[in-house]
């Protein structure tokens, strides 16, 4: 199989899947892993479907596969590490999703997407303060609502311990 024919039915495989056609998508990508089993971008682009079709638990080899890869895009490098942070969540592996997201913030530092899928995961494993005071922090620092900006400063000093409590004074 040549480069180009690789090329061709790996875009073609993605035109299904934003078209709505993700089952005819699964189907291509699929074959197109089996043959091309170290090539990274096909096993993203067959994680992701998968995840599309609600079959999770079928993704996270592929985005194994696709994350032990060197030729990853940056952008689909991060995709798929909060594809695969997401999936882990979804299937009840709380700790491995905040393993995977802590890593991708490692790469990623500030993103937005990790920082959410890290702090649902991080609610899921009992850790209620560190996920809201990611969640805040977040807010406080992205949201164009402009409440949200004329309380930013508030937002994002209450974030670092919801638990302070100010003395009475009488």
């Amino acid at each position: 199989m040549t480069t180009d024919s690789r090329d061709e039915l790996l875009a073609e495989a993605v035109g299904l899947r934003t078209r709505g056609e993700a089952e005819q998508a699964r189907e291509r990508l699929v074959a197109l892993a089996d043959r091309h089993p170290h090539d990274a971008e096909v096993a993203y682009q067959t994680a992701w479907t998968h995840d599309a079709l609600g079959l999770e638990a079928e993704a996270v080899a592929y985005y194994e596969r696709a994350l032990a890869g060197t030729d990853l895009s940056d952008e689909d490098r991060l995709g798929a590490l909060v594809g695969l942070g997401s999936t882990f969540r979804i299937l009840g592996r709380y700790e491995e999703s905040v393993g995977t997201l802590r890593g991708g913030l490692a790469e990623f530092p500030g993103d937005g997407a990790l920082l959410t899928f890290l702090a649902m995961a991080l609610f899921n494993t009992g850790q209620h303060d560190e996920a809201m005071r990611i969640l805040l922090e977040l807010l406080a620092t992205t949201s164009e609502d402009p409440r949200v900006r004329t309380y930013r400063r508030a937002i994002g000093h209450y974030a670092k311990d919801l638990r302070e409590i100010v003395a009475r004074q009488s």
